[in-house]
């Protein structure tokens, strides 16, 4: 009998797969705000409330069909350079950077500094979902396809920055070795389940507070004002970059959106706002020419998080 791609699996071989529950409608995980610093509030508008910055008009889209077929590897972190579709701006580029990032719910964002199980170096971007636990994309845990000799499967170590800005680590740098993904992602590599998670030894998350997450309809996310911060390659060193456009259309495993990003994000939370709370939906993976994708929260990925987030 063929496993379930959502099956979860991690590099600590004592840590087996988790049982998932049945399909269920819409769940949420509440955010915390931490206990250390400011909390900055959003903007009635679903959108973090930053001086000057507005909601883009939807860049126009050109005639665009979903991909069925398996897309390409991409992300210089997991599959070595250069990548074959770099994750994109559409348009203008609206993206603003973020100074103030001790400030919650910037502090939430994590630079990552991977290191290979052959001792190369990439980055990429994770966020705090629980007190210990980070959300990233697969393939920033588990390298896959990379055509490298010895460089594919768990990586070895992730120096995790929550807050990083520049030189300035605000919340200090935390060595990771535990991860987790699923099989979906580790045996078959299907962009599908490209998802996975970063646990902490320490729990850095009670101070910084962390995004909710939860599992909406696609009528629903349609309509969502998508919001993404993270660690673009394209600008200096480390430092945290902001923007937020509608969703574009959704699939069953995926959210697409114009929203702008670059090769590093891979990871990043793409976030609604709802009564003032943050909440994950979906976890950038992909660029594209036209639209950037993520992986979305069903109810077996919302419940691996649960899991993982104990």
């Amino acid at each position: 009998m063929a496993q379930d791609p959502h099956t979860a699996v991690t590099n600590e071989p004592d840590d087996g797969a988790v049982s998932l529950a049945p399909e269920q409608e819409a769940i949420l995980q509440p955010p915390s705000e931490g206990t250390q610093g400011e909390t900055q509030h959003p903007t009635g508008e679903g959108l973090e409330h930053i001086e000057g910055y507005r909601r883009p008009e939807h860049f126009a889209p050109e005639a665009w069909t979903a991909p069925t077929a398996t897309l390409p590897d991409i992300g210089e972190a997991s599959f070595g350079p250069p990548p074959l579709a770099p994750e994109t701006v559409h348009g203008p580029d609206d993206r603003v950077q973020i100074n103030n990032t001790s400030v919650y719910p910037w502090r939430v964002h994590c630079y990552l500094l991977i290191t290979a199980r052959d001792n190369a170096l990439y980055q990429g971007t994770g966020w705090l979902l629980g007190p210990h636990t980070l959300a990233t994309a697969g393939h920033v845990v588990y390298i896959k396809g990379s055509g490298v000799a010895g460089r594919d499967g768990w990586v070895k170590s992730i120096q995790v920055m929550p807050g990083r800005n520049g030189a300035s680590l605000p919340y200090g740098s935390i060595t990771c070795t535990s991860f987790r993904s699923v099989l979906g992602w580790t045996q078959n590599g299907d962009e599908n389940f490209d998802y996975g998670a970063i646990v902490t030894p320490s729990n850095i998350g009670s101070t910084t507070g962390w995004f909710g997450f939860g599992v909406w309809s696609d009528s629903d996310l349609l309509k969502t004002t998508g919001n993404i911060a993270g660690y673009p390659g394209d600008k200096p060193g480390g430092t945290m970059w902001y923007a937020a456009r509608g969703i574009d259309s959704v699939a069953p495993r995926k959210v697409y959106y114009d929203i702008d990003t670059a090769g590093g994000q891979s990871g990043s939370s793409v976030y609604r706002i709802d009564s003032n709370g943050r909440y994950g939906f979906a976890i950038h993976a992909y660029g594209g020419s036209r639209v950037n994708s993520g992986t979305r929260f069903t109810t077996p990925v919302f419940n691996n998080y649960v899991a993982w987030k104990a």
